[in-house]
């Protein structure tokens, strides 16, 4: 039987609207047992740097929709590629479905790179990751990030683009006015998943969520 740890959650006080980010690392999950309890939307591991693809994204992304779970795709960067090699594997992977989520692109890897260097501009590597999903999809991308990886390469940049912090329990203190999601916890507990995820909560209505 699953035990289901209890755990502080201070966004559940402040959005309703809260959802789960997933990889192959949680293995099998049950779906219909993850939105019955609470989970409104699912971002799903794509991809990683050039050539790397997740899995168990194909049964994760058609498995969330069976469920009538809201979901979009992640690729997580790398500063050891290039954007476009990257958005084309991205692309590679992910189907068009004008009723998914907007794309994301995790931004949070800091190196060092083990079979080539480092790009020379990590922030223009990205816009260029951006400008390509946008123009395959027809969604801008959503940045996800943390704070180190946020003070090291994307200070003074991106004023006009959407963003996922990373800030465990306390409330967002950087790109205020620009987040739409927050991840406040990295070893939630919820049914349908063996072991722990992250947690993350939408700022809007369910409403404007699927809007997106």
């Amino acid at each position: 039987m699953q035990v289901i740890y209890p755990l502080l959650e201070p966004a559940a006080f402040q959005y309703e609207v809260r959802g789960v980010d997933i990889s192959h690392h949680q293995g099998p999950i049950d779906w219909d047992a993850l939105r019955a309890d609470g989970i409104d939307f699912a971002y799903i591991k794509a991809s990683e740097g050039g050539n790397f693809n997740d899995p168990r994204f194909s049964r994760n992304w058609y498995a969330a929709e069976q469920a009538g779970m809201l979901r979009g795709a992640y690729h997580f960067f790398t500063p050891c590629r290039s954007g476009e090699v990257q958005a084309q594997n991205f692309i590679r992977v992910v189907p068009e479905d004008p009723n998914a989520l907007p794309p994301v692109l995790d931004a949070e890897h800091m190196g060092p790179c083990r079979d080539s260097p480092m790009v020379k501009d990590v922030a223009a590597e990205i816009g260029v990751f951006l400008k390509t999903v946008q123009a395959h999809f027809g969604k801008r991308p959503i940045i996800y990030t943390t704070r180190e990886f946020h003070d090291a390469y994307l200070v003074g940049k991106f004023a006009n683009e959407r963003f996922w912090v990373r800030s465990l329990l306390l409330s967002p203190r950087f790109r205020k006015d620009q987040w739409v999601f927050w991840q406040y916890h990295n070893r939630g507990r919820r049914r349908g998943i063996e072991g722990p995820v992250d947690l993350n909560a939408f700022r809007g209505t369910r409403a404007e969520l699927a809007a997106l």
